[in-house]
């Protein structure tokens, strides 16, 4: 075992123990049935990606607000910065629940932290809803108070894989790694991929969650002769090693996943081949109906320049809210969860599709490209 992955497995049993030892001295309440708000908690990073969820999210529950609320409740979202690191994750977790008295948690941020609140998901039987993660261990086996709306980072991976191997015809494929929970699980989803095509990655290199330095693994790219670099981290590292990788005329093709989205459009400055797997349509290229209420409700709030994320905050805040008015006045946890598994809804190619036995409500992947890649397919 390497020195890097030994550190991380040392944070890790840090954390689940601070969650166990936390979660073994808190008796936790039930969440408020009462005929006051519906509050639902979020714990996440302030940067971009939290900040564009929580956008759409606050958009569609101040529309729904504004027409009576869920049987005259109004929806309340309390969020919590976590920034991106579980420890705090945990803390806010605690915060939401004994404190807040929130009735579910809600669009959580992260891969990592995600995996650092499990013991108190587990023990507290609280609701999850649709976190901005396609982490496997929430998706199987089904965890009965964890609902995900977006495709799996397994999903993801395919349609990277099979564009660079079935598309290009790469054979030369690198892997950066953010050293966590989210970068080695999506690495074996990689690997796997790979393996059923005859390859292996030509190199892999691994850089630190919340570190944006990449003058290494740079370094040990340009070694190797290297046709696309699938990168499994957050989109200022991603983005710098892109610009950097340029200057030093090193011009592989560069792919990522969803949760970067459309803040890496906004960093690249060069003219650089990059491809993104995504959850969501572009809102703009989008037939649904709701995407059309969406563009106009965010227009209404002010906001003009719409992306993905906030696209999914909207929809994660939809469906929570169409579940709901499905149950009485006095919401429980119960039949949130019983609705829930029972809920479908399609519009216009969207499909949304919830079981006992799948709490995945989307499964398709967008695959997203650069205006460099674009001219590159032409």
């Amino acid at each position: 075992m390497n020195n890097i992955n030994h550190i991380y497995i040392k944070l890790l049993v840090v954390v689940m123990s601070l969650a166990f030892h936390l979660q073994n001295a808190v008796v936790f309440s039930q969440p408020s049935e009462s005929n006051n708000d519906i509050k639902l908690g979020l714990s996440g990073p302030t940067q971009y990606i939290g900040q564009g969820f929580k956008k759409g999210s606050l958009v569609y529950f101040k529309r729904l607000n504004e027409s009576g609320g869920i049987h005259g409740r109004m929806v309340k979202l309390i969020s919590l910065d976590d920034g991106y690191e579980p420890r705090n994750t945990v803390i806010n977790t605690f915060k939401l629940i004994e404190e807040e008295e929130v009735f579910a948690l809600f669009g959580y941020v992260g891969t990592p932290t995600s995996h650092a609140i499990l013991p108190i998901l587990n023990k507290s039987q609280i609701l999850y809803l649709m976190p901005i993660t396609g982490a496997d261990f929430l998706r199987q086996p089904v965890i009965p108070n964890v609902f995900v709306l977006r495709a799996s980072y397994d999903q993801e991976a395919l349609a990277q894989v099979d564009y660079l191997v079935n598309k290009l015809s790469f054979k030369n494929i690198a892997l950066v790694i953010q050293t966590d929970v989210f970068g080695l699980g999506v690495q074996r989803a990689i690997n796997t991929l790979l393996n059923k095509h005859n390859l292996t990655p030509v190199i892999t290199t691994r850089y630190k969650r919340n570190t944006t330095e990449v003058d290494h693994i740079l370094t040990e790219l340009m070694k190797k002769p290297v046709e696309a670099v699938i990168f499994i981290g957050t989109y200022i590292p991603f983005t710098n090693l892109i610009n950097q990788a340029y200057q030093q005329g090193f011009k592989p093709v560069f792919t990522s996943f969803s949760i970067n989205g459309d803040s890496v459009s906004i960093r690249v400055k060069h003219p650089s081949r990059v491809i993104t797997s995504e959850v969501m349509p572009d809102p703009k290229q989008c037939n649904w109906r709701l995407c059309q209420q969406f563009i106009t409700d965010m227009k209404d709030a002010g906001i003009n320049n719409t992306n993905r994320l906030q696209l999914e905050g909207y929809l994660n805040a939809f469906v929570f809210s169409q579940v709901a008015k499905k149950c009485p006045v006095t919401l429980t946890t119960q039949c949130l969860q019983q609705k829930l598994e029972n809920f479908s809804f399609k519009d216009n190619g969207l499909d949304i599709n919830f079981s006992a036995d799948n709490h995945q409500g989307l499964q398709k992947v967008y695959l997203s490209f650069s205006d460099a890649e674009k001219r590159y397919q032409k």
